[in-house]
């Protein structure tokens, strides 16, 4: 059976994938800047692996794009600090990840190839790594099946594998199977995937699967532990503010009428509003829905950072600035839970801010426990996030109890990346 996905993924699923990539390449910016990137991979690895010379302790760590990448960078750092002469290579699949993450920690950065098989095994004898290193999701059956080939181990941490996984699906089910059987260790989030991990590889599988947590906790936790004196303010002390972030299209169709509707008959409310892709084409969008509604607004690339409050409505429309407007807000609403699913809602819980999103939530644990403890909302419809976003406003106790139940979330959850560094090193 082995054999056979092997045979079926790369003469059926690989050509697919390649088709769409190629169609993407003409149409899409970003599918064009990433394949670009990767015609420089192999080279780029060969001149750096010449440069430091043979016989090195190597860790390679794949991370899908920016917001993977917050949860290897804890472990990486822990990786350094106890194996400080180590080389950390980093490769990523999207430009989100390539062209925003500078980090002191890693020694090599570059793109991730198609899995193609042939070029799987190139790179791989080329660096021949200590161990091969996943994170979350975005595992590749090529890479694994080589690494397993040339006897490179494998690791595979804050894995999640939830009830309505595509991974879970009939037929894919069977591939992922047979992938996830070769990783030599996996770390799961919680109980739950834990125990479905195991009925997925079998229980006589010979990988190591250990429940360790998800190390983006440590990650958020370090970010909002920057000195910073917006930080000090409690939620009551800050600005009557809704901060939205990440949405998609379908977000904008259900909560942007409601959002409109109350800027317009409740002068105390402020707003700043986040694209998950700040494109030219949404924020040329999100401006006309503000113009059409005679709502003011400014853009964050056209405001002075010390004059951010003094505007009631912003539109984001630069990268890496969310994590710090959160603390700005009493409450946000974070996209993707009504297409792909929900982004990150540890930054905002962090930051003290009780956290709506939509109902396709199931990819984040973090979002799970937020429900759990009193500190997220899920919301199907404009109705029910005006009636979510009304009980706090209008109840100053809701807000509170709300608002320590999303930082308790965060706390609870600490110290999981020196469990994977740990694992890492030992298993």
């Amino acid at each position: 059976m082995k054999f056979f996905w092997q045979l079926t993924y790369n003469i059926l699923f690989l050509p697919l994938l390649f088709i769409l990539v190629i169609i993407g390449y003409m149409f899409n910016e970003k599918i064009r800047e990433g394949i670009k990137g990767r015609w420089k991979t192999y080279s780029t690895l060969k001149d750096y692996i010449n440069n430091i010379g043979k016989n090195k302790l190597i860790y390679w760590f794949h991370s899908a794009s920016h917001g993977e990448y917050e949860q290897i960078q804890p472990v990486l750092k822990g990786l350094k600090e106890v194996e400080p002469s180590c080389i950390s290579i980093v490769t990523f699949f999207s430009p989100s990840g390539f062209n925003h993450i500078s980090d002191p920690n890693i020694d090599c950065k570059v793109y991730l190839p198609i899995d193609f098989i042939w070029t799987c095994c190139r790179l791989l004898k080329l660096v021949r790594p200590h161990k091969l290193i996943f994170a979350e999701y975005d595992v590749w059956p090529n890479y694994i099946w080589c690494a397993k080939r040339y006897r490179i181990k494998t690791s595979l941490f804050s894995a999640r594998l939830h009830k309505k996984s595509t991974k879970l699906y009939p037929i894919l089910r069977s591939l992922y199977k047979h992938v996830y059987k070769c990783i030599d260790s996996i770390y799961t989030i919680s109980e739950n995937d834990y125990i479905n991990v195991r009925r997925l590889i079998g229980k006589r599988n010979r990988a190591i699967v250990r429940v360790l947590g998800n190390p983006r906790y440590d990650r958020v936790k370090e970010i909002a532990d920057e000195p910073d004196p917006e930080r000090t303010y409690e939620i009551l002390d800050r600005d009557n503010r809704l901060i939205v972030g990440s949405t998609h299209l379908e977000d904008e169709n259900i909560i942007l009428p409601t959002v409109l509707e109350l800027l317009n008959q409740n002068s105390e409310i402020s707003i700043y509003w986040t694209p998950h892709e700040t494109s030219k084409k949404n924020i040329i969008r999100n401006m006309n829905s503000f113009k059409n509604a005679n709502i003011s607004f400014t853009l964050l690339s056209r405001c002075h950072w010390n004059h951010l409050r003094h505007n009631r409505v912003v539109i984001v429309d630069k990268v890496g600035f969310l994590s710090r407007l959160y603390w700005h807000g009493r409450y946000a609403y974070i996209g993707g839970g009504f297409s792909s699913g929900i982004h990150n809602v540890m930054e905002p819980a962090i930051a003290r801010l009780p956290v709506i999103f939509g109902p396709k939530y199931h990819n984040s644990g973090a979002a799970e426990e937020l429900l759990k403890y009193g500190g997220g909302f899920c919301i199907s419809s404009g109705d029910e996030f005006l009636s979510a976003l009304s009980e706090m406003m209008n109840v100053k106790e809701n807000l509170i109890k709300a608002s320590q139940a999303a930082t308790k979330v965060i706390y609870t959850n600490l110290g999981s990346s020196t469990r994977v560094v740990r694992g890492i090193l030992r298993d």
